[in-house]
């Protein structure tokens, strides 16, 4: 399915829509939902790549990470390539894949791939389609200055430890 309208196009796919884990929880993605996390070392210690999300999306107007449904038998990498490059304009040839966290609701799950650009990421040379206001480095120390999207926020205690050297 695909819809265009003032916001750009839209594609939807038989795992795009609404469903219930079995914690009661309403989540995006019928096959479940990721998203990656670029991080990179900064002067003052781990940067994390955030997008703004647009206020007509799920939880509007908050800094996460570009993520959504996954497809039909797509990975979670696949998933996480796909709409990094979909919502910023990021190829996969500009990342370096890490690992992974998996937070898992019983019946659905969102993972988490991290990666790490290859060279200098500029947030203002990329391309955001409509799920997107703006895209920024936010220091790691300094996420208590954005409004976090929910799960990212919930799932920070857990993602620390595998950001590897940016963390130390």
């Amino acid at each position: 399915m695909r819809f265009t309208g003032s916001v750009g196009t839209i594609r939807l796919t038989v795992t795009d829509g609404w469903t219930t884990c079995s914690l009661g929880h309403r989540h995006w993605g019928r096959a479940g939902a990721a998203g990656l996390l670029v991080h990179r070392d900064g002067d003052d210690g781990p940067e994390l790549l955030l997008q703004h999300r647009a206020l007509w999306s799920h939880h509007g107007g908050t800094w996460g990470t570009p993520g959504g449904a996954l497809h039909v038998d797509e990975t979670p990498e696949q998933g996480a390539l796909r709409e990094v490059e979909e919502e910023l304009g990021l190829p996969a040839r500009d990342l370096v894949l890490g690992a992974r966290s998996v937070d898992d609701h019983g019946g659905w799950a969102y993972t988490t791939v991290l990666a790490r650009p290859v060279g200098d990421l500029d947030p203002g040379r990329l391309r955001l389609d409509g799920e997107s206001t703006g895209v920024a480095w936010v220091p790691l120390a300094g996420l208590h200055q954005v409004t976090l999207h929910p799960g990212l926020a919930g799932s920070l205690d857990r993602l620390r430890p595998l950001l590897g050297s940016a963390a130390a």
